[in-house]
């Protein structure tokens, strides 16, 4: 097995290769965890848990405590080099999880060679200068390279002013007013964090509210929140353009608008990795958008390559990604496996608070497809939720009429991402109302609210 790509796709899915016997290389450029634990996911979200002590601080006089997030002070640089230090920790604790495996990791690119065989595939490794070192030859080769930041050619990155994500973390100082384009999961989770840190941040939005594609009443949650902390929203403002201007810059609007501040934060997507991986030497194919076409096995359209994670364009979440990894070589190796079902996969939005969905979402159920019975609770009649001085978030819980088979939720909360695992469970396992609410869990408890929703749905006539 040769996996090109070292984050959760090539980690996992060299993990389980390696358990059942194969003999597996991971050829790796800029560290094993990939972007995920390097550059995006792992340091944003540390960011976001730094900004979640500022809140508590702030917060502190609601349970009595007097204190105030104005006299927190603020080390950025040694915030981000606790990031950074944090991330290559992780990075070493993965590559030394897969040696002990038996996986070779190799530093290098991948691509396919061009001289490609009849039974096997000719993998090179290519370094940073461009040389070819070492060519493998391989029976399975899993593609897992990941993705970039989208650079609008209007607003290119200049890593001082004008910044992607991924330039965030060399900031020597807080912005004094953060401007964040792009209101999807990482503009607002991003603008939260910052806003939270206590800095001045303006998002734009091109629609009529954030988080466009999360349940409407949890991104209204998250916009009040934004909000009453002091940041402000420019709704239904596409950007036109980025540039410096002065000591800062301008992001200038479509409308003709313009939006001034000291930096800018893009967060308007990212690009499939695909580039110099020698697909057409292979055979493999892309689809429509140019990401790399899997099947839900994860099988590209040569039967002994297969693909996972963001180069596939399937769902952008590590956990998707590791899973997509995992069934790629248990389809691979002849092992039994169910095919992908993103309708079991939970997501989750750092922002303050945090939104967790799993299953159907507001707007199938809206459309009757599939039709369903639906109850939401407010987080504030939570009995732990008034003890820790929480106030903004709910519980809402859907299950089919007839049976109360429980087929999706959201959950609004601090540590929702904690939380959601039992409606997870209950979605990928079929489980009812009932099932719920006829387990005993702890009081008082932030989840307790998750059991009271599923009470609330009870079918009385089907109890014993």
């Amino acid at each position: 097995m040769a996996v090109i790509g070292g984050g959760p796709a090539g980690y996992e899915s060299a993990l389980v290769a390696a358990q059942l016997g194969a003999e597996v290389t991971v050829l790796d450029a800029d560290g094993v965890g990939g972007a995920c634990v390097l550059t995006d996911c792992v340091p944003s979200k540390t960011l976001i848990a730094t900004s979640e002590r500022v809140s508590a601080f702030r917060d502190a006089p609601r349970v009595g405590v007097g204190t105030a997030a104005s006299d927190v002070a603020i080390d950025l640089v040694a915030v981000n080099d606790r990031i950074k230090s944090l991330a290559v920790a992780q990075s070493d604790d993965i590559e030394q999880r897969l040696r002990h495996e038996g996986v070779t990791v190799v530093r290098g690119h991948g691509r396919f060679a061009a001289d490609q065989r009849a039974r096997t595939h000719r993998v090179e490794v290519v370094d940073e200068t461009g040389r070819v070192g070492d060519t493998l030859e391989t029976d399975v080769v899993l593609l897992a390279t990941g993705g970039t930041p989208r650079v609008l050619p209007t607003a290119v990155p200049d890593g001082e002013r004008i910044l992607s994500w991924r330039d965030v973390y060399e900031l020597k100082e807080l912005p004094e007013h953060l401007v964040v384009v792009g209101s999807g999961v990482t503009g607002a989770e991003f603008a939260s964090g910052y806003c939270e840190l206590g800095v001045q941040v303006t998002l734009v939005s091109s629609r009529d509210r954030v988080l466009p594609g999360e349940d409407p009443d949890a991104a209204e949650v998250i916009e009040q929140v934004f909000t009453s902390r002091g940041g402000t929203l420019v709704k239904q403002a596409r950007a036109a353009a980025v540039h410096r201007g002065g000591d800062g810059v301008v992001v200038d609007l479509v409308d003709g608008r313009a939006v001034h501040g000291s930096h800018a934060l893009m967060c308007v997507g990212s690009v499939p990795n695909v580039e110099g991986l020698g697909l057409e030497h292979a055979g493999v194919d892309l689809d429509a958008n140019g990401y790399i076409a899997v099947d839900r096995v994860s099988r590209t359209s040569v039967p002994s390559v297969y693909a996972a994670g963001d180069c596939t364009g399937v769902l952008l979440l590590a956990s998707v990604a590791g899973m997509q990894g995992r069934i790629a070589m248990w389809h691979a190796l002849g092992e039994a496996v169910a095919p992908l079902r993103l309708k079991t996969v939970a997501a989750n939005v750092f922002t303050h608070p945090e939104i967790a969905t799993v299953g159907f979402g507001a707007a199938a159920i809206a459309a009757g497809t599939p039709p369903a019975r639906q109850v939401t609770l407010p987080l504030a009649t939570n009995a732990r939720a008034k003890m820790q001085g929480h106030r903004d978030g709910f519980v809402k819980l859907y299950c089919r009429p007839a049976t109360g088979t429980v087929i999706g939720g959201v959950i609004v909360a601090p540590n929702a991402s904690e939380l959601v695992f039992p409606l997870t469970l209950a979605v990928q396992r079929g489980l009812t109302v009932n099932d719920l609410a006829g387990t005993i869990g702890v009081y008082p408890s932030l989840s307790g609210s998750v059991a009271e929703a599923a009470r609330r749905l009870m079918l009385h006539d089907d109890l014993d």
